[in-house]
């Protein structure tokens, strides 16, 4: 069931192109969404067109078969955690986590429970008497969500909440954000230009450019099967070549013959190869290792072949080293190619 809908929403600031231009996705019922692309893309802006905190210039934000376009932000019932977290310094973690509730004015005795359970949820309730200066960056990113949650909101919409973090704590409390937000069910929308954030998070993950949508898919779907050259370029590490598409199957780079799943039609192409599917052989494309990037688990070569630079990644035990001449295999399904 569709929980959220975007048709065709747009959004222009002065007679610029427009911030967000005909945006359309659909979000099920208890689904994080995340907003994925580069800084100036629309993310930030289409969140504030859900909130109500900017108006749309033209199309519809659905909630619950609910047109809600021409609401105001509080009749929105819509939890924010801004980047900033936006807490106020002389107010207690309880006092700015209860702030949304006495708005409403919710009566003393079940504002008070709301706020208990609030703090609660995010593991804070033995805190609640301190101010944001005595609290860290992460315990002040759980108060700002608490808020959030406090008024049991139609939609959880977050604008890149975890940035002022480190990154030893970020990767924590993006735990406990994805696993509150499963627990509880809530429909959610995450801004992030964070690629491992949202893959990690999200059960879709919308990638923006120049305000449209390029694609809208799980993480998987993304990462194995852009749909776009931008997608491609941009969600993960990958080889670009120029190339030509011969025929069905057959793809020409750098004057090498080479087989690919799917192909565009015949002519001019670009064609993406991620590190992770070049394999090695003992006959292929000959290749020689001119770098190797140590990555943990993982390393990364950078390799001078016939068809020009390529990528691949090796388990970090491998013995491959610079200098070492070897041959590598491209398999068919690891080729996407798009039209120049």
């Amino acid at each position: 069931m569709t929980h959220l809908l975007l048709d065709r929403l747009t959004k222009r600031f002065g007679s610029n192109l427009p911030a967000v231009d005909g945006l359309s996705l659909g979000v099920p019922r208890g689904a994080l969404l995340a907003l994925l692309g580069p800084s100036g893309c629309g993310k930030t802006t289409t969140l504030r067109l859900i909130a109500g905190l900017e108006r749309a210039d033209a199309g519809r934000v659905v909630v619950a078969d609910r047109d809600i376009t021409a609401l105001a932000p509080e009749a929105r019932n819509m939890g924010v955690v801004f980047q900033s977290y936006a807490l106020f310094p002389h107010m207690t973690a309880a006092a700015n986590v209860g702030f949304g509730l006495e708005a409403r004015r919710l009566p003393r005795a079940e504002r008070d429970a709301r706020v208990a359970e609030a703090l609660a949820l995010v593991g804070l309730t033995h805190l609640a008497a301190r101010k944001p200066r005595a609290l860290s960056g992460g315990q002040q990113q759980r108060v700002a969500l608490a808020r959030a949650l406090s008024i049991r909101p139609e939609l959880l919409l977050l604008d890149e909440p975890l940035s002022a973090l480190d990154a030893q704590l970020r990767d924590g409390v993006r735990e406990e954000i994805r696993a509150l937000q499963r627990r509880l069910g809530t429909t959610a929308v995450f801004v992030t230009h964070d690629q491992a954030e949202a893959l990690a998070m999200a059960d879709l993950v919308a990638v923006m450019d120049h305000g449209r949508l390029e694609q809208c898919g799980t993480p998987e779907e993304l990462f194995e099967r852009p749909a776009t050259p931008f997608v491609a370029g941009f969600v993960g590490r990958s080889s670009r070549f120029a190339a030509t598409v011969e025929s069905p199957g057959q793809v020409r780079i750098g004057g090498h013959a080479l087989h690919a799943a799917e192909t565009s039609s015949p002519g001019p192409a670009q064609a993406f190869i991620r590190p992770h599917r070049v394999t090695f052989a003992d006959t292929g494309l000959p290749a020689r290792v001119t770098t190797r990037t140590y990555e943990g688990a993982t390393a990364l070569l950078a390799l001078e072949t016939p068809i020009g630079a390529l990528a691949a990644e090796v388990p970090a035990a491998s013995p491959v080293r610079p200098g070492d001449a070897v041959h590598v295999a491209i398999p068919p399904d690891a080729l996407r190619v798009f039209p120049a």
